[in-house]
């Protein structure tokens, strides 16, 4: 999820009907000669660049500013499909321009970049063309040219949610329609930060691709729930067969989650600083965001449920159904994909699912009995929120605790559910010489796996690494059965 569309707030316009009327189906514009034209001189360039982006050797240059050339002739042709993005695309060529003129050292996007805003025109099904050298997360790490079509996920009941109580200017849905090597990935996110620029602007904008989260979602529950026998209720199976249903889902979930970074009783700033802490604290603030959508989901449910279905309006009803199946994708995604994705040095992401399966395992709604998985749906939302509470606690608790307190509480936490690894320092306690010491002594002393899997995932991680491996580029048009 995105660390930065919550770090600022500022007012966003919302879409211009009148100029992107003009706009064509991004779907079509995939089969463009021009865009097949720019994603061939992008892939070539690529192999040209190194990790900073630069073009290093002298006698690639020329290659390279054949490349750039093709590339800045696609985007003027490709330009009048898009005119939303016209003042980004004239920046983007002349940025082009200037990096070839300048004999392809670092580039430098920082003008193209500022011109980019898509979060001004959240229009369901309007088209994107983005074009950065920048890395993609969990994707590649060095600084590519990259290619992407995208189309905006915009429904009614979404863009209610956001005016309401939900407001997050910054927060963009996408939906993937075509691009280069460096999203052939796991790479779900489309971040500013990632761009090469000479300096770090306000950033104001921040997209996740939902369909991407929605396909590897369905082909990794369907394969899990049959490995486990879990049967599944009927809403939660429909969700594996419907890709759009699922992708809107995923935005209402993402767009509460992403929000919940910068609200509540927090110690300060818990999450959003680059700085070096124990990796289970990122563990809890990204679990602590999901189970705020949680919980927020329920209280919405609960709420419009109430009332009679003939007094809500059509998008009060979708928020209704929606925030039933977001919980469902909470705990799957996280129990499921999330505790068994990844390796095991210091996966925050994982520990977070391991957690939550813990948490609901001990307190009597998920049950594994006889080789199957079964869950008491009914009992589920209190437990899951009663450990959104337990965490909201440690937070409020450490406004005033020094920061390695925080820390050794939030450790303290951790072990009443889980089980930390034999040879924890952590676990035995910290040596007075470290507690003593700077933070970083604290940090080091944590193993890099400090809470391994549990004899279940152990198990399950066998039967699902496969899968879970498949899912790598996957998008909303792959078959994620």
């Amino acid at each position: 999820m995105s660390q930065s569309v919550s770090q600022f707030t500022q007012n966003a316009i919302v879409g211009e009907p009148e100029v992107v009327e003009d706009a064509r189906p991004v779907r079509e514009v995939a089969t463009h000669p021009a865009w097949l034209r720019l994603k061939e001189a992008a892939v070539a360039l690529q192999a040209l660049q190194v990790k900073d982006g630069s073009v290093e050797q002298e006698f690639d240059r020329p290659a390279a500013a054949s490349h750039v050339t093709a590339i800045i002739e696609s985007i003027d042709e490709l330009a009048p499909f898009f005119p939303h993005d016209a003042s980004y695309l004239t920046a983007l060529q002349r940025d082009f321009t200037r990096w070839a003129d300048e004999g392809f050292g670092v580039p430098d996007f920082l003008d193209a970049l500022n011109e980019f805003q898509p979060q001004q025109h959240r229009v369901d099904g309007l088209g994107h063309l983005v074009v950065f050298p920048m890395y993609t997360q969990n994707g590649s790490a060095n600084r590519l040219v990259e290619a992407v079509l995208v189309e905006v996920i915009w429904p009614e009941f979404v863009a209610e949610l956001e005016a309401g109580e939900y407001g997050n200017k910054l927060f963009v849905a996408l939906r993937f329609v075509d691009f280069t090597p460096g999203y052939d990935t796991n790479s779900a996110v489309l971040f500013p930060e990632t761009v090469a620029m000479r300096e770090i602007p306000q950033f104001t904008w921040g997209a996740i691709f939902q369909d991407r989260e929605a396909a590897r979602y369905r082909r990794v529950v369907r394969a899990a729930a049959e490995i486990t026998k879990l049967e599944l209720p009927a809403d939660a199976a429909a969700m594996l067969d419907d890709q759009h249903l699922t992708e809107e889902t995923f935005v209402m979930w993402d767009i509460i989650h992403d929000r919940s970074h910068m609200r509540g009783d927090l110690p300060f700033d818990p999450f959003m600083i680059k700085q070096r802490m124990p990796f289970f604290l990122y563990s809890l603030e990204e679990l602590r965001c999901d189970l705020t959508a949680f919980r927020e989901s329920v209280r919405l449910e609960r709420t419009l449920s109430a009332l009679p279905d003939a007094e809500l309006s059509e998008a009060q009803r979708a928020i209704r159904d929606h925030a039933h199946l977001v919980q469902y994708a909470v705990i799957f995604d996280r129990i499921f994909r999330f505790a068994i994705t990844g390796s095991r040095v210091r996966n925050y992401d994982g520990l977070g699912g391991q957690l939550l399966f813990a948490w609901m395992h001990q307190h009597d709604v998920l049950h594994w009995t006889d080789t199957q998985l079964t869950i008491d749906w009914e009992s589920v939302p209190d437990v899951v929120v009663a450990l959104s509470d337990q965490i909201n606690d440690l937070y409020w608790r450490s406004i005033d605790r020094p920061k390695v307190s925080h820390w050794l509480a939030a450790y303290e936490m951790l072990t009443q559910t889980l089980t930390p690894h034999p040879a924890s320092n952590w676990a035995r306690g910290l040596s007075d010489e470290i507690l003593a010491g700077a933070p970083k002594g604290y940090t080091d002393a944590v193993l890099d796996d400090e809470f391994p899997l549990s004899m279940f995932y152990e198990a399950l991680n066998k039967k699902m690494a496969a899968v879970i491996e498949s899912t790598a580029g996957i998008t909303g048009t792959t078959d994620a059965a």
